[in-house]
Order: structure tokens, then sequence, then C-alpha cells
């Protein structure tokens, strides 16, 4: 299968291509990651209010707070600075490069967001057919009032990791093997893993790895189809804002939600129940910003 778009970011990539690059790349750029995420760490202990750890002390290790959801998604800002240090250092590239040309990548989002919408709400309404009853969430009030927090947080979370799995990896692979198979597959499979929590998901937790490397190879094919990052992170925001925002799962990442299910992550009979309608929702939105951009 050819992409020829795809060449937008892959060719800014070519001159250093090298697979020991990439490598030392990761690295670097884990390594400072968590460097940088040790200082964020001690500030929020510093200067974050009682209420934002919860009664239990956990509120942002399961991000079951609105202030420990919204530590954890701006934490990610650290991920996109780290990319940013190391990139032009290891590569000779900005970080611009990673989303191709800006306004053409602002109309693709546009146009993907638009139609994946429609799709995720027709697909709500095959649940009036087998409803469950939901527990509620944040009040109404405070939620609205946390909304601008709670949107630029998610736009942090979900485009620090397009920038480095679509973007960085993808990138840099393609541009020394030419098979799909290495820049679209291996990527995923390491987005997938990077979601394995068996301590908080327990007998689920492979299910949720399963459903991320499919949304890895999906929103995989979008950026080499489009030839930027913005169709993949709009397709990413759109799914994580309803997950965290709107509906979650009870006991994590529940903190920002408006309303929660009456289960958690780790309840494996129900998650399984229900992965046959993520997987053909994903696979829905998929079609939908393919079908929005003609490609």
């Amino acid at each position: 299968m050819r992409y020829p778009l795809h060449a937008r970011l892959v060719d800014p990539a070519r001159p250093s291509a090298s697979p020991w690059r990439l490598l030392l790349g990761v690295v670097l750029v884990i390594v400072l990651f968590l460097a940088l995420s040790v200082g964020y760490g001690w500030l929020c202990t510093q200067f974050l209010p009682p209420e934002t750890w919860g009664p239990d002390g956990t509120g942002i290790e399961t991000a079951s707070t609105p202030g420990g959801a919204l530590v954890n998604l701006f934490a990610f800002g650290l991920l996109i600075l780290a990319l940013a240090v190391v990139l032009p250092l290891l590569h000779k590239r900005g970080i611009g490069t990673l989303i191709g040309p800006r306004r053409l990548a602002l109309r693709q989002s546009g146009r993907v967001a638009a139609f994946v919408v429609a799709v995720l709400v027709l697909g709500s309404l095959v649940q009036l057919f087998d409803p469950i009853e939901m527990l509620p969430g944040l009040p109404a009030g405070l939620w609205l009032g946390l909304l601008p927090l709670t949107v630029l947080g998610l736009l942090i979370q979900t485009g620090a990791e397009e920038l480095l799995f679509r973007g960085y990896l993808q990138s840099q692979l393609a541009a020394r093997f030419r098979h799909p198979a290495v820049w679209m597959v291996l990527p995923s499979v390491l987005f997938g893993m990077l979601h394995f929590q068996p301590g908080l998901m327990g007998d689920a937790a492979w299910i949720i790895v399963l459903w991320a490397m499919l949304f890895g190879i999906a929103a995989a094919d979008l950026t080499a189809r489009c030839g930027t990052l913005g169709p993949a992170i709009t397709l990413h925001f759109i799914n994580n804002f309803g997950a965290i925002a709107i509906a979650s799962t009870s006991g994590y990442f529940d903190g920002l939600a408006l309303a929660t299910y009456p289960f958690g992550p780790e309840d494996t009979a129900l998650m399984l129940r229900w992965m046959p309608m993520d997987l053909a929702l994903l696979f829905c939105s998929y079609l939908a910003a393919r079908l929005a951009l003609r490609v």
C-alpha cells in the first residue's frame, strides 16, 4: 500500500533515519521526561490543596478527583517538552515537523471532528436498547467550570501521545523501513503496552492493551493517508473526551466525568461485554474520518 502524502512527515526524518539515533532518542526522551516528572511531582506535593489527593490519598494516582485528573493530564506537557529538546539535538528537526503543515492539519481536524462526533452520537443511541444505569459524576456547574481546563488537559495529553507515537516513532521508522508493518505496527504495539496496568485493571488489562493497539493502527493509517497529525490527534481527543469527561468507569480517571459507569476497569466480564461495541465505534470513527477527508 502506498501513502504518497506521508512524505510530508517522513522527509524531515530521512537525514537522521539511523536506527541507533531513534533508539537513543527514545531513551533520552524517557529519561528527560522522568527527570522532569520528579520535579513536577515535588511541586504538586508542595502547592496543591489536600482535596487533590482525595479522602483516601489516591486522588492523583487514580485520577479520581478533579485536581488529580488534571495533574495527570497536564503531566503530558513534560513529554512534549522532552521531545522539543531531543529532536533538534539528535535529529536536527523541530517538533513542528512531526505535525505537518499547520493550516492543513487544522482544516483536516475540523472535518474529522464533525464526522466522528456524529458517529459517536448515533452510536450512543444504540445503548438505549440495553441501557446501563449511570452514576452521577461531577455536578453540572462544576463540570462546566472545569471544562476549559479539561479540554486543555486532554489536548495536551492526546497531542503528546500522538507526537511521540504517530509523529516521532512513525516518521523515523518510515524513513528507514518502507513496509507499513514496521512503522505502523511497532509504534502501535508500544502504544498498547503503555496502557498495560494490571495493578489497576486486573484481568481486564489486556483488553485495554488490545483496544489501544487497534486504535494506534487506525491513527497511524490516518496519519499516513493525510500527511499531517491533525486527524489522529482529533480522533484521539474525541475518544478520550468521551471516556474521561463525559462517562468514565468508576474508580479510575473519573475525576472530571459528568457521569460514571457502575463498574470499574477491573471488571473483566463487563469490559468484555462492551468491547465489541467499543471496537465497532472505533472502526466507524476511523471510516468516518476517512470519509470526511476522502482518503
